[in-house]
This record gives structure tokens, C-alpha cells and sequence, in this order.
């Protein structure tokens, strides 16, 4: 019988090679002992993106030009750490599940997409981004030169209006036909756990699309007994699951079985309570109100905490909107502005002095010393339909000369929400990051900058 020369190794014949006996052919299995012929190595192709082509395994936005406005991506250089945002709570976090020892000392990916675009443009996307992130925590923006508020940026502060803490609500209740008839299919209605650990604790949210997420422990989800998937973020034994209840879908009516099975799960086999953020909005339809509906539960009203400041001797990056990567002496970029506007707001000073132990940051070059500039920040849960209004006054706000070239609007996200954009999964990791921050300048163009950390996708 004619037989071929192996050009592989056999994976049998390669075990008995390593053994200290020296290789011995195994029965069933001739042996060759001719040359083999050494091939070359064959080249490995890397990724050279940055952003989430290198972190997340999507595309590369800044391989080619994408439709739409101008675009870019970065991997931020940040360091980890750094405490819970909003209704959080504090304390010391442990690591996941999927982290390794190594690892703890590694600066976690942190991303920032940013983009360019014109307010009054017709296609313009400005607003629909505010709409995707639904949970903000706190919401801030500073316009330099300016020592006092205009009339009608108090009026739009003070109409962003109140908000609701339900305690011990069971879960199960969401899900009942009357409250969707009443809130969820006649506005928005936003609900997020309050006080909960998205990395230890199980934790909910309602969207203003009516969809329920569900982030709860393998224990939890193999008693419910409901359909989810793993969570991305549970490392490779898998210990957390997402579960997605659309609300408003057409099978979910009270006589269908898809329904009695999600509200027997959530209240007989395993039922869940937790102390809930929540609100309303709703275009002038008429009906019950939130604290009505759950007047049987405790429910107390609450109001976003307003602070108002004023910055003297300021130094301001010098900017130019159709630049975003900014030029030597001419303009500071998108991520100089970015890195700067954090240690604004974060009180970190500017003075880069021999004596300070604290920080050595200055402003970026090129910048201008401004005499004064307003600082507001709003803290509590604030709906993106009031955030929506107050961008619409700050671009009003240019429609009479200003001495201000641009201006800033930060929104911070809930570090410890199940979700960030639209439904993409959020998890806590070392920050639990998810914020984006409008420039917008005196012509009405705007940069828009959108940052997440290491447990979340690119931004849409």
C-alpha cells in the first residue's frame, strides 16, 4: 500500500515525543523518520484601532470615514478607581469575577467618542443622544464670561421638577396591567433601583421604551426561571444574568401566559423588593400620578439639589469648532478640553505650583484667562426630556452677543445602573463611568463627548 509522507504532526505522536521515555510510536500509527520540510511562520494580523476595535472587539471607527457627522474615538490614559456616582452609596468595592490578579494593578480601558455637528441642522443628533441615556445622576454646565444667570435659564432650572423614592416596592407591581396603562403606555416612565451594587446586588430598571432589565445573581435567576442571557461582564463562570421584560409588547396582555408566567415568577416563586428612584413625564395627558399610584407603599417626594457659583481668574483652552483635534499654538483639542473640564468641575486648581502635593495639572495651550465664569450643578434623577430643554435655553443663549466663545453641558449617569446607552449593558468595574458633555459654540456648532469605562460598549 503506497502512503504519503505526514506533513503535520500527529497530536498523538507529539503527547509521546514530550514524554521522558523519548518518542515511541504508539500502535496503530507509523512512525516516519524522514526530514520535515520547516515551514514559514505564518503572520499573525493585529488590530491597530484604537477605541473599541482594541477594547471591545467592534470596528475600528477611525480606520475610514464614517457617514454622518465628523467622528473620533480615543482610548483615555486614566488610571482606575474613583468612588460611585449619584444615588450609589459608597464603600470599598471588591474586583469581578472575571478579574484577575495581574490585572489589579492595570489602568482599565476608559473610552471617549466624540463628534461634531450644527444644533439647528435638520439631521442633527444631538437630542436623540440625550434620549438614549436614560438615568443621569447629576448635570452641570459652565459658561465663561458670565457673572449672571439669565431669567430664563432660573425659569428652566427650576422647572426640572420633582422626582420619587418608592421603599421596599415589590417588583411585580411594574409588571401589573394597570400600572402599564397608566404610566408606561401613556409617557415615560423611568425607574431605577436605588442604593444597589450592579456588580454584588440584583438591581432593575424601567425604560421609557417599556422595556424592565432585570441584572440579578445566578441563584436569583434559577429561581425565577425566566428567560435571560449572561451577563458580558461575569467573567468566564458565569454568575450574573440579564433579563429583558418589554412591557408593551403585543403577547404581554393580562390574559396571555407570557404574562401570567412573568408575574407568578416575580411574585410566588421568587419575589423581589427593592427601594426605587422613579419618574414621570408625560405631554399634558391627564390620570393618576406617581405618588398616588403608590400611595399605599412609602413614597416620598424629592428635589434635585441646585448649586450655583461663580470662578474667578479662570484659564479656558482656546478652542476652534471645526477642529476637533486642535492644531500647535492654535487650539487645544477635544480631549484636552475633555481631561480640563474634569478637574473644573472636580475643583481640582490650575495653578500647577512648586508646593501642591495634590496635582501638578495646568491648563492645556493655548488658553485665555477669563475673569469670571458660572458654574451650575443639578444632583438627583434627572429625565433626559428636562436635560433636552435646558440644551435648548444654553443654545438660545447665544442668540444676543456674548463675550463667550462656547460653553459646556456635563451629564454624569448612574455608576451602578444596569444599563448606560439605549440597552447596552453597564457594569461597575473600577469607576462604573458613563457620562457625556455637549461644547457648544457661539456659530450653534457643538462637540459631543461621550465616555464609558471598561464595562460597556462604544457608545452609539
Amino acid at each position: 500500500m503506497h502512503t504519503q509522507p505526514l506533513r503535520g504532526r500527529c497530536p498523538i505522536r507529539a503527547e509521546v515525543a514530550q514524554s521522558p521515555q523519548g518518542p515511541r510510536a504508539p500502535s496503530g500509527h507509523r512512525r516516519w523518520t524522514g526530514h520535515r520540510r520547516q515551514r514559514p511562520p505564518r503572520p499573525r494580523r493585529r488590530h491597530s484601532g484604537s477605541g473599541c476595535a482594541a477594547g471591545a472587539g467592534g470596528r475600528d471607527l477611525t480606520a475610514r470615514p464614517l457617514p454622518g457627522p465628523p467622528r473620533r474615538v480615543w482610548q483615555l490614559p486614566v488610571g482606575g478607581g474613583g468612588g460611585r456616582g449619584g444615588g450609589g452609596g459608597g464603600g470599598v468595592r471588591r474586583a469581578g469575577s472575571g478579574m484577575q490578579p495581574a490585572q489589579l494593578g492595570r489602568a482599565p480601558r476608559h473610552l471617549l467618542v466624540c463628534e461634531r455637528g450644527h444644533a439647528r441642522h435638520p439631521r442633527s443628533r444631538h437630542a436623540a443622544h440625550v434620549r438614549d441615556h436614560a438615568y443621569s445622576c447629576r448635570v452641570s454646565f459652565l459658561i465663561p464670561e458670565c457673572g449672571l444667570l439669565p431669567e430664563v435659564l432660573k425659569s428652566t432650572i427650576a422647572d426640572i421638577g420633582d422626582y420619587y423614592l418608592v421603599r421596599s416596592l415589590p417588583i411585580h407591581e411594574l409588571v401589573a396591567h394597570e400600572f402599564i396603562d397608566a404610566f408606561v403606555k401613556k409617557g415615560s416612565c423611568y425607574a431605577l433601583t436605588y442604593k444597589t451594587k450592579i456588580d454584588q446586588d440584583n438591581t432593575a430598571a424601567l425604560l421609557p421604551n417599556g422595556k424592565l432589565i432585570l441584572s440579578v445573581d445566578k441563584d436569583t435567576y434559577e429561581e425565577l426561571g425566566l428567560q435571560g442571557r449572561p451577563s458580558r461582564y461575569s467573567g468566564k463562570k458565569v454568575m450574573r444574568y440579564i433579563i429583558t421584560i418589554d412591557l408593551t409588547d403585543a403577547g404581554f396582555h393580562p390574559e396571555s401566559k407570557k404574562h401570567n408566567r412573568v408575574l407568578w415568577a416575580l411574585k410566588e416563586k421568587k419575589p423581589l423588593e427593592f427601594d426605587f428612584l422613579m419618574a414621570w413625564y408625560n405631554t399634558g395627558a391627564e390620570g393618576s400620578t406617581l405618588m398616588s399610584y403608590f400611595s399605599k407603599h412609602q413614597i416620598q417626594a424629592l428635589r434635585p439639589k441646585i448649586t450655583f457659583s461663580t470662578l474667578r481668574d479662570l484659564p479656558c483652552p482656546v478652542l476652534q469648532s471645526n477642529d476637533l483635534q486642535g492644531k500647535p499654538e492654535e487650539s487645544c483639542s477635544t480631549e484636552e478640553l475633555f481631561e480640563w473640564l474634569g478637574a473644573v468641575l472636580n475643583q481640582v486648581s490650575l495653578d500647577n505650583k512648586s508646593s501642591s502635593f495634590l496635582s501638578t495639572y495646568c491648563c492645556p495651550e493655548p488658553n485665555t484667562v477669563v475673569e469670571k465664569a458660572f458654574l451650575c450643578t443639578i444632583t438627583g434623577f434627572i429625565i433626559p426630556e428636562k436635560i433636552i430643554q435646558l440644551l435648548e435655553q444654553l443654545c438660545c443663549y447665544f442668540g444676543e452677543p456674548k463675550l463667550a466663545y462656547w460653553l459646556t453641558l456635563t451629564v454624569h449617569g448612574f455608576a451602578d445602573s444596569p444599563v448606560s446607552w439605549r440597552e447596552s449593558e453597564h457594569g461597575f468595574h473600577k469607576g462604573g463611568e458613563n457620562l457625556y458633555n455637549f461644547v457648544i459654540f457661539r456659530n450653534l456648532d457643538y462637540w459631543l463627548q461621550m465616555a464609558v469605562g471598561a464595562h460597556d460598549d462604544c457608545p452609539p
